[in-house]
C-alpha cells in the first residue's frame, strides 16, 4: 500500500501546482485534501464484472495521436510502447492504465470555462459527468464507454467542486498580483463565473428530459432488430426506420449501424416468404430462412442480456450508468457485427437470384468462398452452398446413374430441346432423324455450368447421362441401364469433391465401354464402315472391275433407257462373281444400285451410283451428310474407273490391231497411230497415278487414322463421330474434292474438282476420237482387201487386174504419186474425165475425214497437256504434302513444265470463259463439216443418176464415219 500511496502523492503533487503567495501549511492542507479525495474516488469505484477491451482503449489513444499530430512518429512510438506494455506480466491492470492515460489526455479535461476565468492548470475542473450534463446536444461526440467509470457520489462531487473553486481563486489572485503588484478583488469574480457556469440552460434541460435514454433504446432494440416498430424506433416502410430527432450524434451513429440489420432482416423475411418457380431458388430461400432463425436466436440472447442488465440496476442508475451492467448500444453493435455481415451477403444473394438461376446462382454464391479473403465470408458461403445445392446434386445423381433429366425449371446445365427445334435442325444434312436421341435431344449449356464443376468434369457428366439415355432408348437396352443404376447409384452432396470425382470417372468408363460394345457387337458399326470402304470407296477391286464390265454395254445407252431391275441384276452378278459373295448377308442386303436424277443428254454412266443403306442407331455415326460424302467420292472414283476402263479397252484394241489391221494401213496412218498411242499412254499414266493416290495415299491413310482413333481405350461415341467426320473430310480434301473454289484464283472453274472433271472429259473425248481413227483404219483396210480380192479374181479369169472401169474404184493409197494432178486440177487420168461421175467423188469424203480426225486428236491432246500443266502447277503450291506428292508422281521425269497461275480479275475470267466456248466449237466443227459434206455428196450423186458403185461408195463412207 505504501507504494500506491507514494504514487498517488506524487501524482497529486504533479497535478496541483504550487502557488507563489501560499504558505506552506495551506499548501500541505490543500495537498492532503486532494489526496484524500483521490483515495475516496478509488475506494468507492465499483468495477463491473466484465473484462474491459484493452485494444479498444489503445485504438482510441492511437486515433487521438494521429488526429493531433501531422507526422506519424508519435503514433509509431506509442505502438512500440504499447507492445512493450503487453509483454509485462507484472502489470495486471493494463486496461486501467491505458484508460487513465486516455482520460488525462482528453481535450475536455484541458479546456477551461467558456468565460475563460479559470486556468488550464486548475485542478478543480468540473468532472466529466458534470460537464456532459451541462453541454448542449449539438456539442462534440463523447465516449459512452467512459460513462461507467465516472463516480456518482455526491459528497465527492461537492468536495471536488469546492476544491476547484478554491484553487481557481488562488490561481487568479496570484496572477493579478503579478501583473499589478497589488491584490485586486479578483476572487469575487470567480464565484460568479463559477455559479454562472453551473446553472443549466432551461431549453437544454427540457430537450434532455424529452430525449429517450440509452436504456429505453436498449429496451426497444430487440424489436427493432426483428423488423418490428417500437416506442422510440418506428418503421415507416420496409426500407425506412424513423429515429428520434432529439438524440445526440453519437447515438444517432450507433442507431444507424443497428438499423442496417433491421432493414436487411425485413427484406429477407419478405424474400423467404415469396414464391419461386425453381428448386434451387426454393432451396436458397430455405437456406436463408435457416440463417434468419439463427439470427433470431442471437436477438433472443441479446434481449436476455439487456433485460438482465436493466433489471440489475435501479431506476436512477438506469438513466445514467446502464453501461455499468455490461450492455451498451456500442456493445450491441459489436455483438451483431457478424450477423450484419451475414445479412448483407444473404441480401446480395437474394437480389442476384432475381436475374440468375440454377448453375449461375450457384456460381455466384461459390464466388464468395473462392474470390474473397475474409474467412467469415468464405465460411458463410460454404454453409449456404451445402443447403442450396441439394436439388442440383439430386438432378446430377439421376442424370449420371439413370440417364434421366429431372429438371422441371431448367436449372441444370443439361438442356432437353423441344421437338420443333429438333425438326428444324434435322433439315441439316449432317443430321439424321435418329440422331435426335444423341445429338439433338440434349445439349450442354456452358453458361449454366456451376463453378463448383470444371469444364472437363461437366463434359464427362454430360456424356455419361447422354450415353445412358442413348443406351436406353436408341440401343433398346434399358435392362442394363436399370441394373447399372441399382448397383452404382450413390447419394451426392456438396463438399465431397474427391468422392464425386471417383463416381464420375467410374461411371464414365462403364457407360462408354458399354456403348462402344453395343455399337460394335450388336449393331456391327465397324463392319458397316468397312463395307462402305470396300464398295463405295472402290476398295473391293474384283467386284468393281466385274461390275463395270457387266454394266458397260448398258451404261453406254441414254439415261432414259436405264432400268433399275437391270442394274440390280448386274449388281447381283458382280457380287456372286467376286469375293464380295463371302461378306455378311446383312451387309450385302444393304448394298443397292440406283439412278440419280436424270438430265437431258446424259447417258447411263452419268446417273448410275451405288447406295449403302444404314439404320438406327448406326446412322448416328453414318449420318445423311456422311452418306452424301460417300456418294460424292464414289461418283468421282466411278468416273475415274470409267475413264480407266475406256482407255484400257482402247489401248488393248490398238495393241491388238497394230499386228494386223493397223499394220496394213501403216503407210497412210502410221504416224497418226504413233502419236495417238503416246497420248493414250500419257492419259493412262495420269489416271493410274490419280487412282493410286486417292485409293492408297488418301483413303488407306485416312482409314488407318480412323482405325487408330477407334482403338483408343477411352473412346466415346462422340470420338467415333468426330473421327469418322474427320476421315471423310480428309478424303474429300486430299482427294481433290474438298474446295469448291480454287485457292489461287478464287473461282469455281479453277478448283481441283472442276479441273479433274475437264481432264476426264478430254480423255473420254480423245478415246472417242481414237475409236473413230480406228474405225477409219478398219474401213481403209477393208477397202484394200476388197480391191485385192477383185484383182486376184480378174487375174484368175485371165483378164487384166485393172480395167478402165475398175480404175474409178481405185482407193486413194493405190493412185501413183505421179498421177496426182497439180493444185486446181483433177488427179484422175484423162480417160476418166468423160465419166459421168464427178472428179474426186470416190476419195473426197475420205480425204476430208482423215484431216478432221487428225485435227481433233491434235486439239484434244494439246488441251489435255495444257490443263495437266496447270493442274501440276496448282498441286506444287499446295500446303498439303500428299497433294504435292501427287504432282511429283505425275511428273516424275519432268516431261511437263508446271505453270503457276496468278489471281485473275473478273474481266479476265469472262474472257477465259469465251475462249473455252470457242475452243469447244472448233472441236465440233470438223466433224460437223464432214457430216454435211457426206450428205451433200449423196444428194449430188442421187440427182445425177449415178450407178450402183456410187451408191455403195456413199454407203461405205457413211458407215465409216
Amino acid at each position: 500500500m505504501s507504494r500506491v500511496n507514494d504514487a498517488l502523492s506524487s501524482l497529486v503533487s504533479a497535478l496541483i501546482p504550487a502557488l507563489p503567495d501560499e504558505d506552506e501549511s495551506t499548501a500541505d492542507q490543500r495537498h492532503e485534501d486532494a489526496l484524500e479525495l483521490t483515495k475516496g474516488i478509488l475506494s468507492n469505484h465499483k468495477r463491473s464484472a466484465e473484462s474491459y477491451d484493452i485494444n479498444h482503449v489503445s485504438d482510441l489513444i492511437k486515433k487521438k495521436l494521429w488526429r493531433e499530430n501531422d507526422a506519424p512518429d508519435k503514433a509509431i512510438q506509442y505502438g512500440n510502447l504499447y507492445s512493450r506494455l503487453l509483454t509485462l506480466p507484472i502489470l495486471t491492470q493494463k486496461w486501467a492504465i491505458l484508460y487513465l492515460l486516455h482520460q488525462l489526455g482528453d481535450p475536455v479535461s484541458e479546456t477551461t470555462d467558456i468565460s475563460g476565468s479559470h486556468s488550464p492548470h486548475d485542478i478543480g475542473q468540473k468532472g466529466r459527468h458534470d460537464f456532459r450534463s451541462e453541454r448542449p446536444s449539438g456539442s462534440a461526440q463523447y465516449d459512452k464507454d467512459n460513462q461507467g467509470s465516472v463516480p456518482n457520489n455526491a459528497s465527492f462531487s461537492a468536495r471536488l467542486k469546492q476544491l476547484s473553486t478554491q484553487s481557481a481563486a488562488l490561481q487568479n489572485n496570484s496572477r493579478v498580483n503579478e501583473r499589478n503588484g497589488t491584490g485586486p478583488d479578483a476572487p469575487s469574480s470567480t464565484p460568479e463565473s463559477s455559479s454562472a457556469q453551473g446553472d443549466p440552460d432551461p431549453v437544454q434541460s427540457k430537450i434532455n428530459a424529452e430525449r429517450p435514454t440509452e436504456a429505453a433504446l436498449l429496451r426497444d432494440l430487440p424489436f427493432t432488430l426483428q423488423g418490428l416498430s417500437s416506442t422510440n424506433l418506428t418503421f415507416n416502410s420496409s426500407t425506412t426506420l424513423q429515429l428520434p430527432s432529439t438524440l445526440p450524434i453519437p447515438l444517432i451513429s450507433l442507431l444507424h449501424t443497428l438499423a442496417e440489420p433491421s432493414l436487411l432482416y425485413r427484406g429477407l423475411s419478405e424474400f423467404v416468404q415469396s414464391k419461386e418457380e425453381g428448386l434451387i431458388g426454393q432451396s436458397l430461400r430455405s437456406a436463408i430462412g435457416s440463417e434468419l432463425r439463427s439470427y433470431l436466436g442471437l436477438i433472443a440472447t441479446l434481449e436476455g442480456e439487456i433485460r438482465r442488465a436493466i433489471t440489475s440496476l435501479n431506476d436512477s442508475e438506469t438513466k445514467v450508468i446502464i453501461g455499468k451492467a455490461g450492455v451498451t448500444l456500442k456493445r450491441c453493435v459489436v455483438w451483431t457485427r457478424d450477423a450484419t455481415m451475414g445479412l448483407r451477403l444473404m441480401s446480395l444473394m437474394a437480389e442476384e437470384s432475381k436475374s440468375k438461376k440454377g448453375g449461375q446462382l450457384i456460381s455466384f454464391i461459390h464466388s464468395f468462398s473462392t474470390s474473397y479473403g475474409d474467412p467469415f465470408v468464405a465460411a458463410f458461403a460454404e454453409r449456404m452452398l451445402v443447403h442450396m445445392t441439394r436439388p442440383f446434386y439430386d438432378m446430377l445423381r439421376q442424370w449420371i446413374f439413370d440417364g434421366e433429366l429431372s429438371d422441371p425449371y431448367h436449372e441444370f446445365f443439361v438442356i432437353e430441346q423441344d421437338q420443333e427445334q429438333n425438326e428444324d435442325k434435322n433439315a441439316d444434312l449432317r443430321r439424321a432423324p435418329a440422331t435426335s436421341v444423341w445429338e439433338d435431344k440434349y445439349k450442354l449449356d456452358h453458361d449454366t455450368v456451376p463453378s463448383i464443376l470444371t469444364e472437363d468434369f461437366a463434359n464427362k457428366v454430360f456424356l455419361i447421362g447422354k450415353s445412358l439415355n442413348f443406351i436406353r432408348y436408341g440401343c433398346r437396352d434399358s435392362a442394363w441401364v436399370e441394373a447399372y443404376s441399382k448397383d452404382a447409384s450413390k447419394e451426392l452432396h456438396y463438399g465431397d469433391t474427391a468422392t464425386l470425382e471417383a463416381f464420375i470417372d467410374k461411371a464414365y468408363k462403364t457407360t462408354m465401354a458399354r456403348l462402344i460394345y453395343l455399337m460394335d457387337d450388336k449393331f456391327k458399326l465397324f463392319d458397316h464402315l468397312d463395307a462402305l470402304k470396300k464398295y463405295l470407296l472402290l476398295g473391293q477391286g474384283d467386284f468393281i472391275a466385274l461390275l463395270m464390265e457387266s454394266l458397260s454395254s448398258n451404261l453406254d445407252r441414254p439415261a432414259g433407257s436405264q432400268y433399275r431391275h437391270t442394274l440390280t441384276a448386274q449388281l447381283e452378278h458382280a457380287i456372286r462373281g467376286s469375293n464380295a459373295q463371302y461378306d455378311s448377308p446383312d451387309v450385302l442386303r444393304r448394298l443397292d444400285a440406283r439412278l440419280l436424277e436424270l438430265s437431258h443428254g446424259e447417258i447411263g454412266w452419268d446417273v448410275f451410283t451405288l447406295e449403302y443403306k444404314v439404320d438406327s442407331p448406326v446412322d448416328v455415326v453414318i449420318t445423311p451428310w456422311a452418306n452424301k460424302q460417300y456418294l460424292v467420292v464414289f461418283n468421282f472414283l466411278w468416273r475415274i474407273k470409267r475413264v480407266e476402263f475406256a482407255l484400257g479397252s482402247t489401248w488393248r484394241r490398238c495393241m491388238t490391231g497394230a499386228r494386223g489391221v493397223l499394220a496394213s494401213v501403216d503407210d497412210k496412218m502410221g504416224r497418226d497411230w504413233k502419236v495417238a498411242r503416246c497420248c493414250i499412254a500419257e492419259m493412262i499414266h495420269f489416271v493410274n497415278q490419280l487412282q493410286y493416290y486417292i485409293l492408297f495415299e488418301v483413303i488407306e491413310a485416312s482409314w488407318d487414322q480412323l482405325q487408330a482413333a477407334i482403338a483408343k481405350p477411352n473412346c466415346t461415341l462422340d470420338d467415333l463421330i468426330d473421327a469418322h467426320t474427320k476421315y471423310l473430310k480428309a478424303i474429300t480434301h486430299k482427294g481433290l474434292l474438298g474446295s469448291a473454289r480454287s485457292t489461287i484464283t478464287g473461282t469455281r472453274e479453277d478448283s481441283f474438282t472442276s479441273q479433274l472433271h475437264h481432264l476426264l472429259k478430254l480423255m473420254l473425248a480423245y478415246k472417242e476420237a481414237v475409236d473413230g481413227l480406228y474405225s477409219f483404219s478398219v474401213a481403209e483396210f477393208t477397202r484394200r482387201q476388197e480391191f485385192a480380192a477383185k484383182v486376184e479374181t480378174r487375174t484368175a479369169q485371165g483378164k487384166w487386174g485393172l480395167g478402165d472401169q475398175d480404175d474409178d474404184d481405185l482407193p486413194t493409197p493405190f493412185l501413183p504419186a505421179e498421177r496426182a494432178a497439180p493444185k486446181g486440177k483433177s488427179s484422175l487420168p484423162e480417160r476418166a474425165t468423160d465419166s459421168p461421175v464427178p472428179p474426186l467423188l470416190h476419195t473426197g469424203v475420205d480425204d476430208q475425214m482423215l484431216p478432221s480426225l487428225r485435227k481433233r486428236l491434235q486439239d484434244l491432246s494439246a488441251d489435255f497437256r495444257a490443263r495437266l500443266v496447270v493442274l501440276l502447277g496448282d498441286l506444287s503450291v499446295q500446303p498439303d504434302v500428299d497433294m504435292k506428292f501427287l504432282g511429283v508422281v505425275m511428273n516424275f521425269n519432268d516431261v511437263y513444265r508446271p505453270e503457276r497461275r496468278r489471281k485473275r480479275r473478273e474481266g479476265t475470267r469472262d474472257k477465259e470463259k469465251e475462249k473455252d466456248r470457242d475452243r469447244d466449237r472448233e472441236r465440233k466443227t470438223p466433224a460437223e463439216k464432214a457430216g454435211r459434206q457426206k450428205e451433200s455428196v449423196a444428194e449430188g450423186k442421187a440427182s445425177e443418176g449415178g450407178g450402183a458403185s456410187v451408191r455403195r461408195q456413199v454407203e461405205k463412207s457413211s458407215g465409216t464415219s
